[in-house]
């Protein structure tokens, strides 16, 4: 019997993918516990219809993060932090910091797409790396100043 799985299912398959499982295991295990839907014609329709749409988003969520990219290349964002007497900043520049000030300039980029790849724990010029999307990566440049 062909079913549509509903929900990730161990050793079976992911969601939405179309699998060929015994009748008594459709009947007994998946269709009881809502793990999966019989494959019906106007079922796996809507299963094609959705992943086309999934695919357009991701190619539209790609293309805005290559366009975010490009605007950011050529950018730099100063954040202002706290310092001691010699110039070494009160732990290390964060990625929350540099969200903050990608904010101020009207820039939206959640810190978790920001990865600095050593910790930045003094003045100056950096280049940290964006991560808008999966297989989508920039750099940004950072100029790191005292807070007055």
């Amino acid at each position: 019997m062909k079913v549509i799985l509903t929900k990730d299912v161990k050793a079976q398959g992911k969601k939405g993918d179309v699998i060929d499982v015994s009748d008594g295991y459709a009947r007994n295990y998946l269709f009881p516990n809502g793990l999966a839907e019989p494959a019906t014609s106007s079922a796996l329709n809507s299963i094609k219809i959705a992943r086309e749409a999934e695919a357009r988003r991701r190619k539209i969520e790609h293309d805005e993060a290559v366009e975010l990219c490009k605007r950011l290349a050529g950018l730099t964002v100063t954040v202002k932090i706290k310092t001691g007497a010699n110039g070494k900043l009160f732990g290390a520049l964060n990625t929350a910091a540099v969200s903050d000030a990608l904010k101020e300039m009207g820039i939206e980029l959640d810190k978790k797409k920001i990865v600095i790849p050593e910790p930045i724990k003094a003045l100056g010029h950096y280049t940290i790396i964006i991560k808008p999307f999966a297989e989508v990566q920039g750099k940004l440049n950072v100029n790191v100043v005292a807070l007055n």
